[in-house]
């Protein structure tokens, strides 16, 4: 039996109070027995039998519970703040309750920020792998093609090698959008915020993908639901990146005879920009995933689709630093809108 198991204090705490009422009786008998102050001596026994018993009690549930609890509580501190040096506060024993409670949740939580850290991690580098291995073995398949005697032959080398090159483009955007989203996630993107025309931003960006989406038979348009200018305090090259981002994506993942609209709002001190298009939809499971780097939906990593997937991560980077939100709603087979806000100038 350990020395400080609750069974082994119990049986100390039994025999001590058999102890005194023993020898209590004792002296009873041998001085008291048949004397008239046996209630005198009644009396007095009590209080020194319930004084000892109190002491002893005390004495031992502070060596056995109070200081190893006391232990226990420096120990979470030291956990809690390994650095500062621990100062006890008298009611401590009190607030051990609900602070090892929090604590446990911190860790809780901390414990599931890991996990999902760690799966965020083993998709990221999934998802890498995935989008770079796929130009690396075309280029290697067209080289060892030329390599093998397909250089001599004129109705197939200059086509594979555009068709390499286009592999290496894709690759090349793959650095640039790695690179792009590298400065946003470390705080180093420095924003030229101005004054700026949106509806003007919105037509330049419309009329460089006109021709892209002629070619896929899709109209697009801009719905302006305010009376004038809409003017915006905002980085402009940055805002036309987002809007290049959702205007090819709506026209990328949009059905044949499609259409693809660019809408504004008036939200008071902001603009609400709305992006929306009547194409294939993200299915409700992939929807809070689609603004993670590399994250496509088994439709989006079809060769039709291809792209970096990191377009929604730069997209959600750049306005989060603007300070505002950005959200997305979608059906499968109706379409998918893209809502973000703006400062109003």
């Amino acid at each position: 039996m350990r020395k400080y198991h609750p069974r082994n204090v119990s049986f100390k705490i039994a025999m001590f109070v058999l102890f005194v009422s023993a020898f209590l009786f004792v002296l009873y008998f041998l001085f008291f027995s048949e004397s008239t102050l046996v209630w005198v001596y009644y009396l007095v026994a009590s209080v020194v039998l319930f004084i000892s018993v109190l002491l002893f009690t005390r004495y031992t549930v502070e060596d056995f519970i109070y200081k190893r609890i006391r232990v226990l509580y420096k120990t979470l501190h030291n956990l809690k703040t390994p650095k500062q040096k621990i100062k006890i506060e008298e009611n401590w024993l009190e607030n051990a309750e609900a602070e090892l409670v929090k604590w446990a949740e911190d860790k809780k939580t901390e414990l599931e920020t890991l996990k999902k850290s760690e799966n965020y991690r083993r998709d990221f580098l999934g998802n890498v792998s995935h989008e770079l291995k796929t130009p690396i073995f075309n280029i290697q398949g067209y080289v060892l093609t030329l390599l093998d005697g397909g250089l001599e032959d004129k109705s197939i080398n200059r086509e594979y090698l555009l068709r390499a090159e286009k592999s290496i483009d894709r690759m090349i955007a793959i650095v640039n959008d790695l690179e792009a989203i590298s400065r946003l996630e470390s705080e180093t993107l420095n924003l030229q915020k101005e004054k700026f025309d949106l509806f003007a931003l919105a037509h330049d960006v419309l009329e460089s993908y006109e021709i892209y989406a002629k070619q896929k038979n899709i109209s697009i348009n801009i719905h302006n639901k305010l009376s004038g200018p809409v003017h915006v305090l905002a980085d402009r090259e940055k805002i036309r990146q987002v809007l290049n981002n959702l205007l090819e994506n709506a026209i990328k993942y949009n059905k044949l005879d499609g259409k693809a609209k660019i809408t504004f709002y008036d939200m008071d001190e902001l603009i609400l920009v709305e992006v929306a298009d009547t194409g294939i939809g993200i299915p409700q499971e992939d929807t809070p995933r689609i603004f993670e780097r590399f994250y496509r939906t088994a439709v989006g990593r079809t060769i039709e689709h291809s792209g970096s997937g990191l377009g929604l991560a730069i997209v959600k980077h750049i306005i989060e630093a603007h300070g505002q939100t950005i959200h997305v709603r979608s059906s499968l087979g109706v379409g998918t809108t893209f809502g973000f806000t703006l400062q109003k100038a």
